[in-house]
């Protein structure tokens, strides 16, 4: 290898690092700095300082919302307040029961165990981490058919903090355990994503006018990791065009990512025109969505919908999907003949 192409490699990491690290100056450090979902800032605040002025350790917590909501933040958050170390790991990662036994048995007193994806954690190894929950112990079978025994072995006091994205795939078994909470966390409001946009721009010397600030947020779909993604990139296209950041330089910028004045990106608008156009704005199944538009039914439930649904833009019915009238007045179409009817 050159020399060329060593410093091409060492540019391509210290790039990723670089993002990796912007990512993590974002997030708050402290609860004055979280902004947003207080019900889960006042529950989880009372439950550690109960638990610091009993010298317990915090009891297992589990948040659930849809993704970029802050499920991640608040766990590295527990972590700064309380002041203990964080191990991180995910449903998919932990594949074997040989798995969680090394994490578990890794772990230090008071140390914080973060679950990311719940849910996706094997049915086996589920089963093994109850008593870990609940009585902090670790139960190894040795051996197989008639001469396998049990070993039991003692863990060290630990909190897990786990979070997922679909709390109806988890266990009921499991969900019982978090004896600390099941919180689920709530879209944002603009005026509390303009707050966060405003605190990053901060953190990211970046000087933004308080009408772009305004355009981003309305644009974010209630998501504080949408609405950090787009300020990045509103920066990025500033800088390269020589342009001060200001709201005509945010419509530019987001212009280019195809996300519109309210938020649609190219697959909402999509999705919407095929359910208008090829279905006269519906019912539709899902299975046929999904076919007309060539994407799995789970990303469209998901990923697609729920901001749709948010708009008012798309009913979910009996019968299938169905656009509304603000459906087609965003997207300019002229509504048939019965929903006029309807509005007579």
């Amino acid at each position: 290898m050159s020399s060329t192409d060593i410093k091409q490699n060492n540019t391509k990491e210290n790039g990723q690092a670089d993002e990796s690290f912007l990512d993590q100056a974002l997030r708050p450090t402290n609860w004055d700095e979280y902004i947003g979902q207080k019900h889960i800032k006042d529950n989880v605040q009372i439950l550690l300082k109960a638990a610091e002025e009993r010298g317990h350790i915090p009891e297992h917590i589990l948040f659930y919302g849809p993704p970029g909501l802050g499920k991640t933040t608040l766990a590295h958050l527990i972590a700064k307040e309380t002041g203990r170390q964080i191990k991180i790991t995910s449903g998919p990662a932990i594949e074997k029961v040989g798995d969680l036994a090394s994490i578990l048995t890794n772990l230090s007193s008071g140390d914080i165990l973060f679950i990311d994806e719940i849910h996706r954690l094997n049915k086996m190894v589920e089963e093994i981490l109850y008593p870990a929950m609940e009585s902090g112990v670790l139960d190894i079978i040795i051996g197989k058919g008639p001469s396998a025994r049990t070993i039991q072995l003692d863990l060290p006091p630990f909190t897990l903090i786990a979070a997922t994205t679909r709390v109806a795939l988890v266990s009921s078994p499991l969900r019982s355990r978090f004896s600390g909470g099941v919180f689920r966390l709530e879209f944002y409001s603009n005026e509390e994503i303009a707050e966060i946009i405003k605190r990053s721009s901060k953190l990211l010397n970046t000087e933004l006018e308080i009408d772009a600030l305004n355009e981003i947020a309305k644009r974010s779909r209630f998501t504080p990791r949408t609405a950090n993604y787009f300020l990045k990139r509103c920066r990025d296209f500033a800088q390269v065009h020589k342009k001060q950041l200001d709201k005509e330089t945010v419509k530019g910028a987001l212009a280019m990512l195809s996300v519109d004045e309210i938020g649609l990106n190219a697959s909402d608008r999509k999705f919407l025109e095929i359910l208008i156009e090829k279905f006269s704005g519906g019912p539709v199944g899902l299975k046929t969505m999904a076919a007309a538009l060539s994407e799995e039914e789970a990303t469209i439930e998901e990923v697609i919908e729920p901001y749709l649904i948010q708009l008012g833009l798309l009913e979910r019915t009996a019968r299938g999907r169905v656009a509304t009238n603000k459906a087609y007045e965003h997207l300019g179409f002229d509504l048939p003949k019965d929903k006029q009817e309807k509005l007579i």
